[in-house]
């Protein structure tokens, strides 16, 4: 329970971070540039950010690169994949459950910048391991 905690307060940061972000922000930019803006205010948070970690996939025992890609990795704890489109498709929770699963990691944020509002379009993904 007690890493369940660890990994709720540092996902409840990130949204806090995510929300003064697109405040300063907005919409409309492309998905680099709210990741590279929000790995920037992470860290200067002091968080361990990893960005763009290859995700191998493991098929009959043999490591295949298939181009996966965790666009930030928040302290080793939290998946973070960020887009900047329309509206969130089935196929973002997927790939973010997906990302949850070949890393062994328990929680996913899924952020759409592209909104007006950012509060609506953050979801959390719970990988039950």
């Amino acid at each position: 329970m007690q890493s369940d905690k660890v990994e709720n307060n540092i996902s409840n940061k990130i949204i806090g971070c995510a929300i003064e972000l697109h405040k300063n922000l907005g919409p409309g930019l492309l998905e680099s540039a709210y990741e590279n803006a929000l790995a920037f205010d992470l860290r200067e948070m002091g968080f361990e950010i990893k960005q763009q970690v290859p995700m191998p996939f493991i098929y009959k025992e043999i490591k295949m690169d298939v181009g996966y890609r965790i666009d930030l990795l928040v302290d080793d704890k939290v998946v973070v994949e960020v887009k900047s489109v329309e509206a969130l498709a089935p196929v973002y929770f997927a790939q973010t459950l997906t990302y949850l699963k070949l890393s062994g990691k328990k929680l996913g944020l899924l952020i759409n910048f592209n909104s007006k509002i950012l509060k609506g379009n953050i979801h959390r993904i719970v990988n039950n391991l």
